[in-house]
């Protein structure tokens, strides 16, 4: 069995980390399932666990002038509950897709963040408000955007001596709105086929800025630079959705496996997309998808 260590303050937690290599610990709902199924073939490491739960610097979700600041503890649905602005409605939205209640309950942001599963319903929707990150060691702070803080799949750019101690989202400079989809084999507590997230900024009826992101179809979720730079000073009207091209999509890397293949996940994201504009814009979506490819 190996270390368990649970503090109650952050400078003792940055204490603990900078002395030896421990795995945080905060829901426990990714760390738990993944050793379980590492047990069950005998293959389970014995870790050094840093239980960051009752750290009380690490929760509650504040307004600041120019962001809001969600604690690394912040679990889905108190940022279902919290009030937050419109423009949120996509976090919202994948915070709730975010497995069961229970789930939902005990999970955290900065965990689903850390875990860096390219299928983390959190990671477009972040990446889609421009999330930033804020680590912490005993050397100091620092602030990542979250596309650079996620390096690939289960990979980050947080060091082993650091804590990720709270998320950053600007206030837009125009009026925003936002949304997530998500496709799956069934319609809850499935891992995802593709995600995409949208948040446009809209001043005078036409697009100031977009931020688009899609999930499942890299080895980390990824923004679409060129669609959002195509997309600034159109008309937010159903004209955005018609805007889509495949070729907007050229980035992503998607892999075959069980729940799909590369090619429809492709097909899937330019939908997706269209649909999650066709949305903000007010317009209703149209066609079905492709059932999922064997």
């Amino acid at each position: 069995m190996g270390v368990y260590l649970r503090p109650d303050a952050l400078a003792g937690a940055l204490e603990a980390l900078a002395a030896r290599r421990l795995t945080p610990l905060a829901g426990g709902t990714d760390l738990y399932p993944a050793q379980a199924n590492l047990a069950a073939w005998n293959q389970a490491p014995d870790l050094d666990l840093l239980d960051i739960s009752a750290l009380a610097e690490l929760r509650g979700i504040e307004e600041r002038a120019a962001c809001w600041r969600l604690g690394a503890l912040t679990t889905w649905t108190e940022t279902i509950e919290a009030g937050l602005p419109a423009w949120f409605e996509g976090l919202r939205l994948a915070a709730r897709e975010v497995g069961g209640r229970q789930i939902q309950n005990r999970g955290t942001l900065a965990g689903n963040l850390c875990n860096a599963s390219p299928a983390a319903d959190g990671m477009p929707a972040l990446l889609a408000l421009d999330a930033a990150v804020e680590l912490a060691s005993l050397s100091g702070r620092r602030r990542l955007p979250l596309a650079d803080f996620l390096l690939g799949n289960r990979s980050t750019a947080r060091r082993p001596d650091e804590l990720v101690v709270a998320l950053e989202i600007p206030k837009p400079a125009a009026v925003a709105r936002s949304t997530f989809l998500k496709l799956g084999a069934r319609r809850y507590l499935v891992i995802s086929i593709v995600m995409v997230a949208a948040t446009l900024e809209v001043e005078d009826g036409r697009v100031a800025a977009a931020r688009i992101a899609v999930g499942s179809c890299s080895a980390a979720a990824r923004r679409l630079p060129t669609l959002e730079a195509a997309l600034v000073g159109r008309p937010c009207d159903a004209g955005l959705a018609e805007a889509v091209e495949a070729r907007y999509l050229d980035g992503l890397v998607p892999i075959d496996d069980a729940r799909a293949s590369a090619a429809y996940r492709a097909e899937a994201a330019v939908t997706l997309v269209r649909r999650s504009l066709a949305a903000l814009a007010g317009e209703p979506p149209a066609g079905d998808l492709l059932e999922p490819a064997a």
